[in-house]
């Protein structure tokens, strides 16, 4: 039965709106399958800083990502892209990003890093930690540059272990979910916070701690499981 909600059914309705031949490549390749294995997928691991949390007055700033394949974290395929806005950086953000106006400005437009971030998105599932950040601030991005929203397959660290927390009964303590705190929870090494990449690989080594935990008590974990 089709179903004309799914993001299968919006890919298609939005290939006879979309024109760039990236943004079509990326609606004509399925996402993977609910019921595939987690161990058998392609990731993505994004992160943004941005200049504030509102994407509709705010900007991306850098984006970072790397990839997993085969359940491991591919360090020869991360980017790192500070984006130019034009702008001037207010001090707060200069000294939370350690990204000064002068290396702003010898950045990248929006439009080319979000095409190459499109082309590595494609037939991958996403991770992040927190999804509303990169979701919002990408849909907007989408927007401006292709016109449309593109249908989005996230999944959400933060998420996943809250739903173990749950499942466990556990109260969840003030900032107990942090990236940081979390690494530290299941002894994975500190990285200095504020990095598009380096929160983008702290991310991905997190989600595969996260994997393995869930293989503990349900050998076969599929991607379904990670978004219910």
């Amino acid at each position: 039965m089709f179903d004309w909600f799914s993001p299968e059914a919006k890919k298609k309705r939005l290939l006879k709106k979309v024109t760039h031949p990236i943004a079509q490549r990326y609606l004509e390749t399925p996402f993977p399958k609910l019921t595939d294995n987690v161990w058998d997928l392609d990731y993505l691991v994004l992160d943004f800083e941005t200049t504030g949390l509102d994407p509709n007055k705010d900007a991306i700033l850098s984006m970072g990502y790397t990839e997993i394949k085969q359940g491991r974290v591919h360090l020869s395929a991360c980017k790192h892209r500070i984006i130019k806005l034009n702008m001037v950086l207010p001090p707060e953000t200069v000294v939370v990003h350690k990204i000064t106006d002068d290396r702003m400005q010898a950045g990248m437009h929006l439009h080319d890093a979000l095409h190459e971030l499109l082309e590595h998105m494609t037939g991958k599932v996403i991770v992040v930690h927190y999804e509303p950040i990169e979701h919002n601030f990408l849909k907007a991005a989408m927007t401006r540059v292709y016109g449309q929203a593109l249908p989005l397959l996230f999944v959400d660290t933060l998420a996943i272990e809250k739903r173990f927390m749950d499942k466990s009964m556990q109260v969840v303590k003030p900032n107990q979910l942090r990236l940081g705190n979390l690494r530290k929870h299941y002894n994975l090494p500190r990285y200095p916070a504020h990095n598009a990449l380096e929160d983008a690989i702290a991310t991905a080594e997190l989600f595969l701690a996260e994997l393995c935990q869930m293989q503990e008590s349900q050998p076969n974990v599929t991607l379904g499981n990670l978004l219910s």
